[in-house]
């Protein structure tokens, strides 16, 4: 079967990490400023949360060392879900925990991709993956 969008990849790419860190940076957002429908998160353990997600969420959508920075938010969702979520159950549909385990997979994925195009890393060079 012929893939239809394969030319466009190195355009799809980039455009599903500026998303992604987009998106993950809300999350951040709403715990660290209490906006887009959120609260300020009422302990230390949640701010860190909420930093870890607005800066490496930041730094993913832009392209600035997003491998580490990846890896990092891919750590992070993986700790919410087994801290927060298993303890509601096996499945993530059931345990609510279903987005942690989506950017967990999502972030490692961009760790061993790297940013790709539109990104400060390529400028500066930086483009690959952590090995």
């Amino acid at each position: 079967m012929k893939r239809v969008l394969g030319p466009y990849k190195d355009y799809i790419f980039p455009l599903f990490r500026i998303v992604v860190g987009f998106m993950f940076a809300c999350h951040g957002a709403q715990k660290l400023f209490g906006v887009l429908g959120g609260a300020v998160a009422p302990d230390t353990f949640m701010k860190v949360a909420g930093f870890i997600e607005f800066a490496c969420g930041l730094l993913v959508m832009i392209g600035l060392f997003t491998g580490i920075a990846a890896f990092i938010a891919s750590g992070e969702m993986a700790a919410a879900y087994f801290m927060v979520h298993a303890k509601g159950g096996f499945w993530p549909i059931v345990n609510k925990g279903e987005l942690a385990a989506l950017y967990t997979f999502v972030f490692l994925y961009i760790a061993a991709h790297g940013a790709g195009r539109w990104s400060v890393d390529s400028v500066m060079g930086k483009n690959r993956p952590l090995t």
